[in-house]
């Protein structure tokens, strides 16, 4: 029950309408009632200084025909009178206090008081000056204001109930469009159309969404064309090793490999099936990096220690490339936190891409330092190295193997989105740049063990 903004936006404004109502009668009340006491007072001052002035000449005489005309006037009006001559009232009823200042020639303002057992609102005002006589005249306070006012709230009510239902599905039909359109691009983008586009115009809000939504919509179509460029690349880089698998196999199988090539033809198809494993492996971790479900152990580490022992590791299979391997460490340990085994992981990863590039007999620096906050891994090397334009997509998957493919030697594309992913997951953060030595360097930062 009222699940839609629209039925929600036409109960809000039929609820505002009535409190609105209510608030304005709560406010608009007292001062109503203020009001009608004020023009009563008013109007009953102006009775008596008109009835005065009226009985000044008459007062006192035996003439006394006006003087009952004006008080039965007066009477019609629902206005007691009451004479004072002498400074003695014609009947009983006013409080003597009254009496006593009209007779003492001062006027009595409008006020309520007890007048013959009631609550009456009277007036006074003396006759003549020093005559003790006066006038006094006594009416019923305003009454009924609240139950007008209540009377008439109902169709006030009514009025703004109405206002709310018309109002209401109009205002709900104007705040819900955009939405709606909102929706139905989503819907169309969940489809598979990238060509939505949305009119950023109209209120900030609306115009806000559209163009998020736009934004969105470049975003897929990016992502998505570079996924298909992924996807065309990695497939190429599992296509030709298994060529050359599959090549060798029938070439065995058909007996065109004699006794004297099987060694070599089964150890071209055992270096292709382990590039084959390392690529599937890549993918794996990656996938599991972006699940951020990859397993990580963080402990204290030697720096120092771990890129010796690669450089050790490293040494044999860089010298038969004709490379030549150097290394810059630090005398002393550098302790950091984080995972051994992933951190080999990324050094491995980037010393297999510069293999990978770098032509002899350049060199390839393998370098430890530290900063006060910070551990700091360098690979360098001599190879081609990076543009600046490079450097923007070093870390993107595929994005060097893009530009560069037909050119010069390049991968799949995983190694260096690897190890970014990766760097990041321990806490670290991994940079490129131009080396020294005249190609690529990387530097992978990693924070320091804090002593407690």
């Amino acid at each position: 029950m009222l699940r839609s903004l629209a039925a929600r936006t036409a109960l809000v404004t039929c609820v505002v309408a009535v409190v609105s109502v209510l608030v304005t009668a709560l406010v608009g009340a007292p001062l109503a009632v203020q009001q009608a006491n004020r023009t009563a007072r008013q109007h009953l001052t102006d009775e008596a200084v008109l009835t005065a002035e009226l009985l000044k000449a008459r007062f006192n005489t035996r003439q006394n025909g006006d003087e009952q005309a004006i008080v039965k006037l007066l009477n019609n009006r629902g206005i007691d009178v009451y004479l004072i001559r002498s400074g003695q009232a014609d009947r009983p009823g006013l409080p003597d206090g009254v009496v006593k200042t009209v007779a003492a020639g001062r006027p009595v303002s409008a006020r309520r008081a007890m007048v013959d057992g009631q609550v009456r609102l009277i007036v006074g005002r003396p006759v003549g000056a020093n005559t003790g006589n006066g006038v006094v005249l006594s009416e019923p306070p305003a009454t009924g204001t609240l139950t007008r006012i209540a009377g008439q709230l109902w169709i006030a009510l009514l009025a703004g109930l109405a206002a709310g239902l018309i109002a209401g599905p109009l205002l709900a039909r104007r705040i819900a469009r955009p939405i709606r359109t909102v929706a139905a691009a989503a819907k169309r983008l969940s489809a598979g159309d990238r060509s939505v586009t949305l009119d950023p115009r109209g209120p900030t809000e609306v115009a806000e969404l559209a163009q998020a939504v736009n934004g969105l919509t470049a975003a897929l179509a990016t992502s998505e064309g570079r996924e298909r460029d992924f996807l065309l690349s990695v497939s190429h880089e599992l296509r030709t090793p298994l060529t050359t698998i599959r090549g060798y196999a029938e070439a065995l199988a058909d007996g065109v490999v004699g006794p004297d090539g099987a060694q070599r033809a089964g150890q071209t198809v055992l270096d292709e099936a382990e590039r084959l494993d390392r690529l599937i492996a890549d993918l794996l971790v990656l996938a599991r990096l972006e699940a951020a479900d990859l397993p990580i152990e963080v402990v204290d580490m030697d720096l120092t220690q771990l890129v010796s022992t690669t450089a050790e590791a490293w040494g044999g299979r860089i010298a038969a490339a004709g490379l030549v391997l150097r290394t810059e460490l630090p005398p002393h340990p550098i302790t950091v936190r984080t995972d051994p085994g992933r951190t080999r992981q990324i050094v491995d990863g980037l010393l297999e891409n510069a293999l990978r590039v770098v032509p002899a007999p350049a060199p390839i620096v393998l370098a430890v330092r530290a900063t006060a906050a910070e551990a700091r891994l360098e690979v360098r090397d001599g190879g081609p190295g990076f543009t600046d334009e490079d450097l923007a997509v070093a870390f993107e998957r595929g994005a060097l193997s893009r530009r560069y493919h037909g050119i010069r030697k390049v991968g799949s594309g995983l190694g260096l989105a690897l190890a970014a992913r990766l760097a990041r997951r321990l806490g670290g953060r991994i940079e490129a740049g131009h080396a020294p030595e005249g190609g690529a360097q990387f530097t992978v930062s990693m924070p320091l063990r804090t002593v407690s």
